[in-house]
């Protein structure tokens, strides 16, 4: 099995936040990191050696990236499949390319799911204005079209909850130029997330399961241990090891599910990289998913993924920076800030989280409603 031992160069396909977190992670076990990305001292380009500015299509870019690099990885699934196929025949890209292209598509994403006897909602691929009304029919109201590539954040999505809401489904699919799924509506009494890092070796681990809260399709908040029953927990993280066993994942790769109102998991998406509803590990267990990540794709034996203390994790948006800033001298001392160095604030854009730790969730949420800042 390839070792990459610290002192290497570790290349970054993407600069954002995800990347900055693994370069901060990593250089502390005494790697170097290189990452490519078009935007000007992107995050992670705060925290690497070295950025190259350029579009993540550009071959020529990527081959030096590919030169200048020991191990490659990709820090959202949104890079070019192509480039990342290019790079493994030159460059050591444990991920592969393969994993990318699924979890790039929904339609592809949960057929293989599916035919690996991993639980999901029920769904049918969308090409045509019948193709709705057969889905209609078969799922009732509500349902849910989605785009099959694209969309984050519940951009991309479209909720039918009656036959008035049809035709604006139908325009959606005369204008989006790509594919669409339309699924059964899930009625979910929490959503929930696992995170699963597989390394080369084929040793795999879990983080504990967060419990997730979402406003406006944005994730707002990890509560971690969930609040479910120890059952559900178990199930949770058998479903998570088969996702990552049935794709044969190297690094991490982030498990969404929903646990139904009667008690079953079904898993609503993938990603296959470090995750938002992961970022409580920085601060609440012994090993953080970016020291994790990075000892999965480099070789190494997996860290210990205790968690050390109840914590919930709150991210921070544009419109919640300024009250971040403002309220630094009351957050608690047992609260960790972690900023992502991005220049321009916007409503809606993650600028950053706070890791809340406490005895219990008690105190924790009565922490985070005194400061006023999410109101």
């Amino acid at each position: 099995m390839k070792v990459i031992k610290p002192g290497s160069t570790i290349g970054i396909l993407g600069g954002g936040q995800l990347g900055r977190m693994i370069s901060i992670a990593g250089r502390n076990m005494g790697y170097r990191f290189i990452t490519l990305d078009p935007t000007p001292d992107s995050p992670c380009g705060q925290a690497a050696d070295r950025q190259i500015i350029a579009s993540f299509s550009e071959l020529n870019a990527a081959k030096e990236l590919a030169n200048s690099s020991d191990v490659i990885t990709y820090e959202f699934e949104n890079v070019d499949s192509d480039v990342a196929s290019i790079l493994e025949t030159t460059s050591f890209v444990p991920q592969g390319s393969e994993l990318l292209k699924i979890t790039q598509n929904r339609i592809r994403e949960k057929s293989t799911l599916q035919s690996n006897d991993v639980p999901v909602a029920p769904f049918m691929v969308i090409q045509s204005e019948k193709d709705i009304h057969r889905a209609v029919d078969r799922f009732g109201f509500p349902c849910v079209m989605k785009t099959a590539t694209g969309g984050y954040d519940g951009k991309g999505q479209w909720v039918i909850r009656e036959k008035d809401q049809i035709p604006i489904a139908v325009e959606a699919l005369k204008h989006s130029g790509v594919e669409m799924i339309m699924e059964q509506f899930i009625s979910f009494s929490k959503e929930l997330s696992v995170i699963v890092a597989r390394n080369l070796a084929g040793q795999a681990k879990t983080f504990p399961v967060a419990e997730n809260i979402h406003i406006n399709n944005i994730l707002h908040q990890s509560i971690v241990p969930a609040r479910i029953t120890e059952e559900q927990r178990k199930q949770a993280e058998i479903v998570a090891l088969k996702v990552a066993e049935s794709l044969k994942a190297v690094g991490l790769i982030a498990i969404e599910m929903f646990l139904t109102n009667d008690g079953a998991i079904l898993v609503n998406e993938l990603a296959p990289r470090p995750h938002n509803s992961g970022h409580y590990s920085m601060d609440a267990c012994v090993t953080s998913q970016f020291e994790q990540h990075i000892r999965a794709i480099c070789g190494l034996p997996l860290g210990d993924t205790t968690l050390l203390s109840p914590i919930i994790m709150v991210n921070i948006l544009g419109q919640h920076l300024g009250k971040v800033l403002d309220k630094l001298d009351r957050l608690p001392t047992t609260a960790k800030l972690h900023l992502y160095g991005k220049k321009e604030s916007k409503e809606n854009r993650k600028m950053g989280h706070i890791n809340f730790l406490g005895s219990s969730f008690e105190q924790v949420f009565q922490q985070i409603e005194e400061l006023k800042i999410w109101d």
